[in-house]
């Protein structure tokens, strides 16, 4: 049964953890040249655990479709919800969505992270872009003067 963390929750010991995913349909899969970390899949959606220092479970790597082999970040571009690896960008189906949502909600019962409630109410997702402004996301002292903001403009003001 889960045990009481030092912060008084209630979560899962790293062996409960691992039990419960074997017992339940996932693909536990050590992850090579590690200790204590592993790979969870099923409906082609993956994530990676890792036993902490307490002897509890740590999320390692959230929960993602596998596209082409590799965990992908939900994107929000506002207008659509889009899978996203280091190769390649796809749009997210409703079936993707639902096997995330699905995962996701074991991995919380199964490890005891807390669920919140905006993410028991659906995907969340990992960015969020919901305009076109390119460079809005980068620091001020990296994006390109504005008019007004250029040495010029502020001598002949």
């Amino acid at each position: 049964m889960p045990k009481a963390t030092k912060d008084g929750t209630e979560k899962a010991t790293w062996e409960e953890a691992l039990d419960y995913f074997r017992q339940n349909g996932f693909d536990v899969l050590e992850a090579p040249g590690t200790k204590d970390r592993v790979f969870l899949k099923k409906n082609n959606v993956s994530a990676a655990i890792e036993k902490d220092e307490d002897g509890f479970v740590r999320l390692f790597a959230r929960p993602g479709c596998l596209i082409g082999g590799e965990i992908s970040k939900l994107v929000d571009r506002g207008y659509q919800k889009f899978l996203k690896t280091t190769k390649t960008e796809v749009p997210a189906t409703a079936e993707h969505l639902k096997a995330l949502h699905e995962f996701t909600q074991e991995l919380r019962v199964a490890t005891g992270i807390p669920n919140l409630y905006n993410e028991s109410l659906g995907s969340v997702s990992d960015a969020y872009v919901y305009d076109r402004v390119e460079g809005r996301d980068t620091s001020p002292a990296s994006r390109p003067k504005r008019p007004w903001e250029s040495e010029k403009t502020r001598r002949s003001a």
